[in-house]
């Protein structure tokens, strides 16, 4: 497996030879295809950050994460869910598949 990009919580692999990506949440590995990968960044992306710091919408501070058709569920504190964000978008750039290195070909 390689290594694709390491924050402070979480580390994305690529697995070549099975056609999948790991990452490596700090208590548990969970092996993804690209497609809930990239299901993975829409639900991760779309988590709005300022919502964790007004306890009028966000009154415990947690985010609740389900991963692959429900088979995983991660509770994560505003720290993990920022550098979940960071694992994600340089993640994909490393990879290849980011609209910001996307954006910066053209």
């Amino acid at each position: 497996m390689n290594v694709i990009f390491q924050s402070t919580y979480y580390t994305l692999y690529q697995a070549i030879d099975e056609r999948c990506f790991y990452i490596d949440f700090g208590n548990k590995t969970v092996r993804m295809s690209l497609c809930q990968l990239l299901s993975l960044r829409h639900k991760v992306m779309n988590i709005n950050i300022e919502d964790h710091f007004d306890s009028d919408l966000n009154s415990h501070g947690f985010e609740v994460l389900m991963l692959c058709n429900k088979a995983h569920l991660f509770i994560l504190n505003t720290l993990e869910v920022l550098d979940l964000k960071n694992l994600i978008e340089n993640g994909f750039m490393e990879i290849g598949l980011s609209v910001r290195s996307v954006e910066l070909t053209r």
